[in-house]
């Protein structure tokens, strides 16, 4: 009787919303499975061609750079360029964010400006210097602090959610525990967070745990399907998939930064013709000109 007493309390341990059942080529499946097994780009020379292409033209992106530098930092010697870590590297990975503070950057970062996702971020902290303040903060609050950056009802439900879950899964508001995992138990970890999607998941792995991923922004998507990296009929999670199957984990983060810089300045690749916040690319000087699908 003792025994069937337990079992039927397990389901009610964790008093928040669990994941959903996850379906192979979801979530635990990413990394492993290509949706498009027959179409063979990008292969490795044309990803490094793009990566040297896109580097030549805008540099490597200044919002990225801190991130890089902890990347180096985990080398043994020097990176894929030659270049060893700078002498300013140190200081940079020994302040850098943690990953709680760069998962909620990037919840705050959906759907708005990079400008407004980072005054609701440095608003929030302003207002509530610890996460324990933000967990004991009434909703209301929470959302009067991030509403420069939008959507603020569901980016404060979905941090009140997820900061709540945390605390009562392991005692304490940190995710510094995901370092020690695999790439699949990361995803199963923030996948049970309400609102924490795959694109989200991926950001935090590239960015907070160093980790070889691939996330598909709209920038990035749009872009994938104009050199033809996959098929027109591609939807962003195959996308994913298949990218992350074809490009190598060495090129994956600068290729990844620089996809994202170029797909916000050039219209010609991202066909976002209205957008008024777009730098003005024309085509001619477009450096994926050559590997646009021909009409």
């Amino acid at each position: 009787m003792r025994k069937q007493k337990e079992r039927k309390r397990k389901p009610t341990e964790l008093k928040c919303s669990p994941a959903k059942l996850l379906k192979s080529g979801t979530v635990n499946n990413l990394t492993v499975n290509d949706p498009y097994p027959n179409h063979p780009r990008p292969s490795s020379e044309e990803c490094r061609a793009v990566r040297d292409d896109l580097l030549a033209f805008h540099g490597f992106p200044q919002q990225f750079v801190k991130y890089r530098e902890q990347r180096l930092k985990l080398l043994p010697n020097e990176d894929e360029y030659g270049s060893t870590t700078s002498p300013q590297a140190e200081l940079v990975v020994s302040s850098k964010e943690s990953v709680l503070d760069g998962l909620v950057s990037i919840i705050l970062s959906q759907n708005t400006t990079d400008a407004n996702s980072q005054r609701a971020f440095s608003s929030l902290k302003s207002a509530f210097p610890t996460w324990e303040d933000v967990l004991a903060a009434d909703s209301k609050c929470i959302e009067d602090a991030i509403r420069c950056g939008g959507l603020a009802p569901t980016k404060a439900s979905c941090i009140k959610n997820m900061l709540n879950c945390l605390h009562e899964k392991r005692g304490k508001l940190c995710l510094e525990y995901l370092h020690d995992l695999s790439i699949d138990e990361i995803k199963t970890e923030l996948s049970q967070f309400k609102g924490i999607g795959p694109k989200t998941v991926a950001c935090v792995l590239m960015f907070n745990l160093q980790q070889d991923d691939f996330p598909v922004d709209t920038h990035i998507f749009q872009i994938a399907k104009a050199i033809g990296w996959v098929p027109l009929d591609a939807d962003t999670k195959r996308t994913y998939l298949h990218l992350n199957t074809r490009i190598p984990n060495e090129l994956k983060f600068d290729l990844n930064c620089l996809l994202f810089t170029h797909g916000k300045a050039c219209k010609s690749c991202t066909k976002k013709e209205g957008n008024q916040q777009k730098k003005e690319t024309t085509t001619s000087s477009c450096p994926l000109l050559n590997y646009l699908r021909k009409k």
